[in-house]
C-alpha cells in the first residue's frame, strides 16, 4: 500500500458520484490523498475507528460482514466511481465491516475533519453530501429489506436487478452482466449457501428469466425479477 496526493482532475462521472457536480467533485479530490491497494488487502477492518470516506479511483472494493459462526455475509460491491465508508459524529466510531480490495485498486482517501471544513465552506457541497449519504442507507435498508420479507429467492433477485444497473450492457434478447459473478459470489451476496444459489438459479432459468452465456449472466426476463422481489 503507497501513499500520494490525488490528482487535481477527477475521473469521468458515475455510479453513485452522479449526486455531486463537477465543481463539488473537483473540491472533494482537492483534500483526497491516493492509496494502491492489491487483491484481499484490507482498507480497513470491523472495528476500526470510521473516520475516513473513500473514493475509486481504479478498481473494485467489497465490504464484508462476518457472522458470529464464520460466514462471511458480502454487503456491497463498489467500483470506479463510488464514494464510501462510515462517517459517524461520535468521536468513538469504528467501522462495522470490512473493506476488501478485489483486484488493484486507486483509492483517493479523505479524512472526516478535511471533510467537515469543505462541507462548512460550500453549502450547496454539503446538500449533495446529505442526499448522498440519504441514497446510501436507502441502498442498505433494501437489501435488508428484501432479505427479510422475500426470502433468499427475493434477495437474489434483486442483487440480480443491482448488478443489472450497475454493470449490464443491451444485448439481443436481454442484458448482459458484464462482470464475471460466481455463484459463491452470489451466495455471499445474500448470506446463503452456494448449493442454495444453484438450486434458484435453475428455477430461474427454467422460468425463461435467466441464461448464461460464456460464463457471464444474462436477464432475459427483468420483470419476473422485479415481481419476486417487488421491485
Amino acid at each position: 500500500m503507497t501513499g500520494a496526493r490525488a490528482s487535481a482532475v477527477p475521473p469521468p462521472l458515475q455510479r453513485n458520484t452522479f449526486f455531486f457536480s463537477d465543481a463539488s467533485l473537483a473540491r472533494l479530490m482537492e483534500i483526497m490523498y491516493v492509496q494502491t491497494y492489491g487483491p484481499g488487502q484490507l482498507l480497513y477492518s470491523e472495528g476500526e475507528p470510521a473516520v475516513k470516506l473513500y473514493y475509486i479511483r481504479r478498481g473494485r472494493v467489497k465490504i464484508t460482514k462476518s457472522t458470529e459462526d464464520g460466514k462471511v455475509f458480502t454487503l456491497h460491491i463498489y467500483g470506479t466511481g463510488d464514494l464510501f465508508g462510515q462517517i459517524d459524529p461520535s468521536e468513538t466510531a469504528v467501522h462495522n465491516a470490512n473493506a476488501e480490495a478485489m483486484e488493484d485498486c486507486e483509492i483517493g482517501v479523505i479524512q472526516q475533519k478535511d471533510l467537515e471544513i469543505l462541507l462548512w465552506q460550500h453549502g450547496d457541497l454539503a446538500i449533495e453530501f446529505m442526499k448522498w449519504l440519504g441514497a446510501m442507507h436507502r441502498l442498505t435498508e433494501t437489501k435488508f429489506r428484501d432479505l427479510m420479507m422475500y426470502g433468499k429467492p427475493g434477495a437474489l433477485c434483486s442483487t440480480l436487478i443491482r448488478l443489472c444497473n450497475t454493470y449490464g450492457e443491451p444485448v439481443p434478447n436481454g442484458i448482459r452482466i458484464t462482470r464475471k459473478f460466481t455463484h459463491s459470489d452470489l451466495a455471499d451476496m445474500i448470506s446463503a449457501t452456494r448449493e442454495s444459489v444453484n438450486r434458484m438459479l435453475q428455477e430461474l432459468k427454467k422460468a425463461g428469466a435467466v441464461t448464461t452465456r460464456g460464463g457471464y449472466f444474462v436477464i432475459t426476463d427483468l420483470d419476473y425479477l422485479k415481481n419476486v422481489c417487488h421491485c
